[in-house]
């Protein structure tokens, strides 16, 4: 274990500042700073508030987080950081913070993609990945279906949502329905003690010409908000737990359905799910259900695993290291648009050259030597 790959990974695409510490395919350290509760009274996250909470909770989250893996910063062999996609001044605080403790420790950097990480934290929890991997993706800012046969190098985005992705279309359904922010997890809760049959809320994208692999959540937010409205124009009471719980059915209905479907079209005996929205009760159950019909290994990680986090990011880093990807250039920076088809931004360096990547991490000058000295010794 001892000669497994050490690494810290830091991710601030939105408004968790995450810290964890992988070796190899171990989860040491899963550190979490959330402002959440700072963009709940605007309803939404608010990229300035998220940039500035990032700055406070940056060094105390990675001390935090190096205590409880009980390791130094000089023991670690690579720092990972969320290089995009994500709310631009977000990761440039994340991005900004791997580089001077990579540059100050003498580590190798690696910029990684925030949607392969979601992919790869599943190795903590089962192992490793099988080659090829279906994932669909769901959270506040994405709903994807991607076919990976390598994470660190080649990853096809199958089909995504074309307007809202389900994260968004919780959290809008919750607000309507006044129930706060953020709406997932509420949602959820609410629907437990509902009937997912008692309103007919449309699927979308699910005609026979329709995009067999998009998503669309758009008509189906808009669907409930008018029906809310118009019950309550009428002066009844809305029945939120049913509405929650048919919004809900509506949701991973579509979610289960193009995922199984892509799996047998690709011939593909391994689905995973991930991001914030695989937290979701009901998406589990009724994804085990269809799994299990069509003969799928489905693979989830525990809802803490499943949100934004550090640990997904180290991750994807250790498997970096592991596999002898180029490190990134200090000239690394944020994208906040970056494509899931780049799971990492290697340097100038051959990508399959561990030797130059290893040397290039360590060419620092005299300066450095001395900075390091300072900040380590």
């Amino acid at each position: 274990m001892a000669d497994e790959p050490l690494v810290l990974g830091i991710e601030t695409s939105c408004d968790e500042t995450g810290v964890g510490i992988v070796r190899g395919t171990t989860l040491l350290a899963d550190a979490i700073a959330s402002s959440v509760d700072e963009h709940a009274r605007f309803g939404g996250v608010v990229p300035e508030v998220a940039s500035r909470a990032h700055l406070e909770a940056m060094v105390p989250t990675i001390e935090r987080a190096l205590k409880e893996a009980g390791v130094s910063a000089r023991d670690l062999d690579g720092i990972s950081v969320t290089a995009g996609p994500g709310l631009a001044g977000a990761l440039l605080v994340g991005v900004s913070a791997a580089k001077a403790y990579a540059y100050a420790l003498g580590k190798p950097l690696y910029g990684v993609n925030h949607l392969a990480s979601h992919i790869c934290v599943d190795q903590l929890e089962h192992g490793p990945l099988p080659e090829p991997t279906m994932a669909l993706l769901v959270s506040g800012g994405h709903s994807s279906l991607l076919l990976s046969s390598d994470i660190t190098s080649d990853v096809r985005p199958m089909g995504a949502t074309i307007d809202d992705a389900a994260g968004e279309a919780f959290d809008k359904i919750a607000r309507v329905l006044d129930l706060g922010f953020p709406g997932g997890p509420v949602i959820d809760r609410y629907a437990k003690e509902g009937d997912p049959r008692a309103i007919a809320f449309p699927r979308g994208l699910t005609g026979p010409r329709d995009a067999a692999y998009d998503f669309s959540f758009s008509g189906l937010k808009t669907a409930v908000a008018r029906w809310i409205e118009a019950k309550r124009a009428a002066g009844e009471d809305v029945p939120v737990r049913d509405v929650a719980a048919s919004f809900q059915e509506a949701v991973v209905d579509v979610l289960t359905r193009k995922a199984v479907r892509a799996c047998r079209d690709e011939g593909v005996d391994h689905l995973m799910i991930g991001g914030g929205v695989a937290a979701n009760s009901r998406l589990r159950v009724l994804a085990q259900e269809r799994c299990e019909a069509a003969g799928i290994t489905l693979r989830v990680p525990r809802p803490k695993l499943c949100t934004d986090n550090g640990a997904m990011v180290a991750a994807l880093g250790a498997e970096m290291v592991a596999r002898g990807r180029a490190a990134s250039d200090w000239d690394l920076s944020a994208d906040s648009s970056l494509p899931v088809t780049d799971p990492h931004v290697p340097g100038r360096a051959d990508d399959h050259d561990h030797a130059n990547a290893h040397a290039h991490a360590h060419s620092h000058d005299h300066v450095h030597e001395v900075s390091k000295g300072n900040l380590y010794s």
